[in-house]
Order: C-alpha cells, then sequence, then structure tokens
C-alpha cells in the first residue's frame, strides 16, 4: 500500500508531531496488513524519531519519511504485540510478539482498570473481606496497580494487577482518605478473575473527611486580603513561534510530545556569533518510578513505572490562563492515540511562556561610577499530568545566560494506608488513624548532547583541598580535580555534594577563544538514589535509578532507561534498558554521547502534606562552562518597568540618581 504521505498530513519537517491523519493512517495500515482484530487495543502509539545520521542529513525540501509504532495488547488473550509502520510506504517495517517471559506485558489500559471494580464485586472472596470489616462492598473504590514482579508464577504467566480499597461514603467523600489497608486484590485483566486475595492485616478505616475543604482543614472560603498580581506584556511575547519550532533572545528549538515522554525538545541551540551553535540533540524525562518503603505484606509491592507501566502523557491536563500558566500565554495542542487507535485531541496541552526571574546580574562600582542592574528573563515550555493520586509537572526553563533547567513538581494527593501506632517508622500520620507511607519519586533525564557538535566527552569534577607543603604553606589552597570518564562501565556515576561533584560535557573539537574546549556542565541535585536493597526486585528491574549518572555511545533504538516494555518485566537476567546498554563498555571519551541523570524526591510525608500536598521540587541544572568566550547576557534591556526608573528617567522616588537602571526593585 504506496501512500502520497502530503495527502494525509501537513508536515513540513521530519520532527513535526505526529497528526491525527497519521494516527488514522497507522491504524488503517495495520488493519490491512492483518495486525488487528476486534479485541486489539492500543496501548499506545509513538512517532517513531528519524535515526539521527537520517535526521541529521535531511535539508529543507528533501522528501520526509515518516514512522509510527504501534504497542497493541489482545485483550482476549493478554497477547502483547508492536509494530512499526512506514507512513509514506504505507507498510508494516517490522513486527514482534511480546515474549511474556523474557519481556513482561505491555502497558495497562484504561478499559481493563474500568471493569475491574465489576470484576471485583462478583468476587466472594473479596465481598467477604470486606463485610467480616463492616464494610459495604459497593462503596470501595478500586485502586488498580501495576503488580510489579518478584519472580511467582503468576507475574510471568498473568496479565494482571493488584488492586487495594477505598471506602468512598458520598459522591462527594475523597476515598484516599479512607484506605481499607491489609487487603490485597490478585487480578487477572484477560479473564476477569481475582485469582487471589492476600487478607493480611485488619485496620480500622480512617473516618476523618479528605476533601480539601472539609472540616476541620476549612471552611472552603479563600483568604481576602491577597491582593490581585498579574503578569502583563502590553506588546506581546518575546518569542516567535513558526508549527513547533520556537526561537526566544538567542534560543532555538523544536519541541515534541510522545504518550510515554511527554515533552520532548529537539535541537536545542544557541545563536552565537551568527551561527546557531547546538547544545542538546534531544532531551526528555524518559522515565520515572515511584517506589514505597513500607515492608507490610499489602504493600511492600508497591512500586510502578508511571510512565512506562501506565503511559503518563494520556493524562495530560488542559492547561487553564491564570491558573496553570500566568501571563502573555501560547499553548500547543497534542494528539496522540486512544486504546482504539484513534486519534484523541488534547487541548492546551503545553504552555510556553516567559517570567521574570529577578536580578540576572548587577554593579556599582566605587571607582568608575558603574551602577547597572540587568534582570533575569527565562522562557518556560511545560506540561502537568494527573496520575492516579499524585500530580506531575515538568517545567523546561532557558535563561538569558546560557543556563538550561528541568524542575519537576509534585503535587497532588499522598498515596494512604492505615497508620499502625505511634512510631511506625515507615509511615506518617497525617490524620487520626491514616498514613502516608515512606517512597521516592525517581526520574530519569535522557539528554542526548551535542555541545557543538555531536563529538564529545565527559570529565567529573570534584573541589579537593590542598594538603600543606611547598606550593601551599598556610593550607588555603583548594581545587579542582578533574577525571576523564572513557567507557560506559566508568561513567556510571553518583552524585557527591560534599565535593561539588558536577559533569562537564565538552567538545573535543571546539574551542572557546582562550583556547579551552567548549563545555556545559550537569550540576545535579544530588538527592538519593534508589534507597531499596540492591537485591530487590525493583533495584533490577529499576536500575537506572541506583546510579545519578549513566554515560552511553549514541545508539539508534536505545530510547527507554528501563527498556522498551516494563510491565512485570522480570527480575532475572540483565535487566532492560540502561543495563543492557552499557554492557559492551563502550568508549565514550570523544563519541556521541548520550547523558543519562536520575534525580527526584526522598518523600517522607508531612502533615502539611494532607489532605492535598503543596508543590515540592526536583530537578537539575546545565550550565555553560566556556562554551561562551564571556557573559553572553552582556545585551540584556534594562529594565523599562513604569515602577522603575532608567538611564533617561530620574523618576524613581527611591532612587537617589537617575543614573544607571534603577535597583531598588
Amino acid at each position: 500500500m504506496t501512500i502520497d504521505i502530503t495527502s494525509v498530513t501537513t508536515v513540513t519537517h521530519p520532527l513535526d508531531l505526529l497528526t491525527a491523519e497519521e494516527i488514522d493512517l497507522t491504524r488503517e495500515i495495520l488493519l490491512e496488513s492483518g495486525f488487528l482484530t476486534d479485541s486489539t487495543r492500543f496501548a499506545h502509539v509513538a512517532f517513531e524519531e528519524p535515526p539521527k545520521a537520517e535526521l541529521l542529513a535531511w535539508r529543507p525540501g528533501d522528501p520526509i519519511v515518516r514512522r509510527a509504532t504501534a504497542v497493541m495488547v489482545d485483550i482476549a488473550t493478554g497477547q502483547g504485540s508492536v509494530a512499526t509502520v512506514d507512513l509514506t510506504e504505507g507498510a508494516v517495517t517490522a513486527s514482534r510478539v511480546v515474549d511474556r517471559a523474557l519481556e513482561g506485558q505491555p502497558a495497562i489500559l484504561d478499559e481493563e482498570f474500568e471493569k475491574i471494580e465489576g470484576w471485583l464485586l462478583a468476587s466472594a472472596e473479596w465481598r467477604a473481606a470486606l463485610e467480616k470489616r463492616g464494610i459495604d462492598p459497593s462503596l470501595v473504590r478500586a485502586a488498580p496497580l501495576s503488580a510489579g514482579n518478584f519472580g511467582r508464577p503468576a507475574e510471568s504467566e498473568r496479565r494482571m494487577a493488584r488492586v487495594l480499597g477505598f471506602l468512598q461514603t458520598d459522591e462527594k467523600d475523597l476515598p484516599w482518605g479512607h484506605p481499607v489497608d491489609g487487603l490485597v486484590a490478585h487480578v487477572d485483566l484477560t479473564t476477569g478473575e481475582v485469582f487471589e486475595i492476600v487478607d493480611s492485616t485488619e485496620y480500622p478505616v480512617p473516618a476523618e473527611r479528605a476533601e480539601w475543604n472539609a472540616a476541620p482543614h476549612g471552611d472552603g472560603q479563600p483568604r481576602t486580603d491577597m491582593k490581585p498580581l498579574e503578569i502583563v506584556q502590553p506588546e506581546g511575547a518575546s518569542f516567535t513561534v513558526e508549527g513547533n519550532l520556537i526561537r526566544w533572545a538567542d534560543w532555538e528549538f523544536r519541541f515534541g510530545f510522545d504518550p510515554r515522554e511527554g515533552l520532548i525538545l529537539h535541537q536545542l541551540g544557541v545563536q552565537d556569533g551568527g551561527r546557531l551553535r547546538p547544545v542538546i540533540h534531544r532531551a526528555s524525562i524518559a522515565d520515572m518510578i515511584v517506589p514505597y518503603g513500607d515492608p507490610q505484606p499489602a504493600r511492600s509491592w508497591i512500586n510502578y513505572f508511571d510512565q512506562a507501566e501506565y503511559i503518563f502523557g494520556r493524562y495530560t491536563n488542559a492547561l487553564e490562563l491564570g491558573c496553570d500558566c500566568l501571563g502573555e500565554i501560547t499553548y500547543f495542542d497534542a494528539t496522540i492515540a486512544d486504546e482504539q487507535g484513534r486519534p484523541r485531541l488534547m487541548k492546551n496541552a503545553i504552555c510556553l511562556h516567559e517570567e521574570d526571574y529577578g536580578v540576572l546580574w548587577k554593579h556599582t562600582d566605587i571607582f568608575n561610577g558603574m551602577n547597572e542592574t540587568r534582570r533575569q528573563r527565562r522562557l518556560v515550555i511545560s506540561f502537568f499530568v494527573t496520575i492516579g493520586n499524585y500530580d506531575y509537572g515538568f517545567y523546561w526553563y532557558l535563561y538569558l545566560d546560557g543556563k538550561i533547567e528541568l524542575e519537576a513538581k509534585a503535587t497532588g494527593i499522598v498515596f494512604t494506608s492505615a497508620y499502625p501506632g505511634e512510631g511506625y517508622p515507615y509511615a506518617t500520620e497525617m490524620a487520626p488513624g491514616l498514613g502516608a507511607p515512606v517512597h521516592q519519586h525517581l526520574f530519569s533525564a535522557r539528554l542526548d548532547m551535542a555541545v557543538d557538535g555531536h563529538i564529545n566527552a565527559v570529565d567529573e569534577v570534584d573541589v579537593v583541598r590542598v594538603p600543606v607543603g611547598e606550593d601551599n604553606p598556610l593550607g588555603n589552597a583548594f581545587a579542582q580535580r578533574k577525571t576523564r570518564l572513557t567507557t560506559e562501565g566508568e561513567a556510571q556515576r553518583m552524585a557527591d555534594n560534599l565535593v561539588d561533584r558536577h559533569w562537564i560535557v565538552s567538545s573535543t573539537d571546539s574551542r572557546n577563544r582562550l583556547g579551552q574546549p567548549v563545555g556545559y556542565a550537569l550540576y545535579p541535585e544530588g538527592k538519593p538514589a534508589l534507597m531499596a536493597d540492591p537485591s530487590s526486585a525493583i533495584a533490577h528491574r529499576g536500575a537506572y535509578a541506583t546510579k545519578h549518572l549513566w554515560v552511553t555511545k549514541y545508539e539508534d533504538g536505545e530510547r527507554w532507561p528501563v527498556g522498551e516494555i516494563v510491565n512485570q518485566s522480570p527480575v532475572t537476567g540483565t535487566p532492560s534498558g540502561l543495563p543492557s546498554y552499557v554492557a559492551a563498555d563502550d568508549p565514550i571519551d570523544g563519541e556521541d554521547i548520550v547523558l543519562w541523570h536520575t534525580f527526584g524526591l526522598t518523600h517522607f510525608p508531612r502533615i502539611e502534606d494532607w489532605p492535598v500536598m503543596p508543590v515540592d521540587y526536583a530537578g537539575f541544572s546545565l550550565k555553560p562552562v566556556g562554551f561562551f568566550d564571556r557573559n553572553p547576557a552582556l545585551n540584556a534591556p534594562a529594565s523599562t518597568s513604569a515602577h522603575c526608573a532608567t538611564a533617561a528617567s530620574a523618576a524613581c522616588p527611591h532612587c537617589s540618581t537617575g543614573e544607571g537602571a534603577c535597583t531598588c526593585h
């Protein structure tokens, strides 16, 4: 089946977002090729980006080849399959059946989750377990969770979920406040069979209501002493948008959206000296795991991969002006495939705007009378998802001084349990009898670096004391120690804030005006990596989270830190993802390299996190190190705010002089 791609799509660049027409075409080609039956469902459909060499060779006017990969589930048998479709040629170019024992299962479907409460109500054993607790089974909301894999036969033989129950007494009641703890149902997602009930402990169900505006939290009335705060850009935004190409200040990049990864930045570079200098070829948050630390039988198994097992991008929020984003906002829609393989439009999925960010640089000089201040500004591109009880925002920031940041925001409602009693070390008591187990949120940032080109190297940098000696007689000296990471095996590293450890990615070809390699440094937050025991199942399946940094030589197809298929992935053999990518211990010095950075939160819930958790933050930054020949923000404009004077005005009543930019605000 040969298709004129221009008849079904309007793409003009190989990295344009997958369109609704292309999603429809993917389904049509799979249907005509015999891959679909009435019981086939789509776990997700992803845009298959061009191989890097193909992408780098493409020039405007060249033909555009478009591909998509579909991960499918036959709900009648539980069998998974993967197929790649060449949309330009109208053909399936690769396909395989997912091996349950060696790979696991495709991601869980919403359709499966929606059936679980009915299956539970049909289970005499489930009803009996609730009724002995004095609970009406019809009032229990099911919280199905990915089952993981602990080496038991059912976990490799069945497509399954483990299910916890939460009591909801009326329509407005928030069930997270009433966990039915000590009780877990194991459900076969193919047959609907509740094949095992684990009833380990009988706890009282916490009774206090949990809505954010319910007593004793408040009466739902907002405070009235906060005056309006408006962000105004009377001349509009400073960025320009052409399709998915964004330009702002000296920055330029394209954005993409994947149902598993969410927001992606492509071909991120900065204009300098009349040319676009690349910094990152591709940046995304490629996975996240949420492992829990409560060892009770009803909860010791809880660890889920929100991106890989739930395809969390499909739960992207429709953002609202004045609530999620302030100022002169541009929103972008995203189109993904639903479980029938049909296009589903997500309105306002991505938010783009500018923010003032305080002082950028400033100096008042006693010798020459210099009195200058410039304000920092940043470009923000973001999206927010709700996955079960938690809400996550991901914000990429670009600054005038060349800095890049990623900030993950975690909010929503903490996952709850019964509280066993005073002094219990694995949970916090949030309300009478209500616990919130300790847990982590560990993300993997995939940074396909291209610092002034695609041939780069990585140095680990520590600050070190210099011993007293002939060259340091007073003992005041300290210095940086740089260690070149030469192989994938060497480049599995841990952060260390005590020595201010960071990693510089530098070009092996390009030099600045002082003859030094140009570079960008990754500065980690240095918070704990995976706390689970190294012998545990989650340490095997989520091995990426055991290290803060991995560096790999670029290979097409190495996209996921935990591999392509993650749900119920096995706990034997070489783990999928990063451990298999680095098994050959390839050289990385002077190669096309990818950084994989683990960061995140270790969350010991606070009482103040209940009933709705204030945003907690995690992230990292990338800063230029010798990339520019001087401060790249010297040309930042002086403030023209009506609240502040400029060099041309002495109107500011708070300033003693009208010379220079106002510094008081």
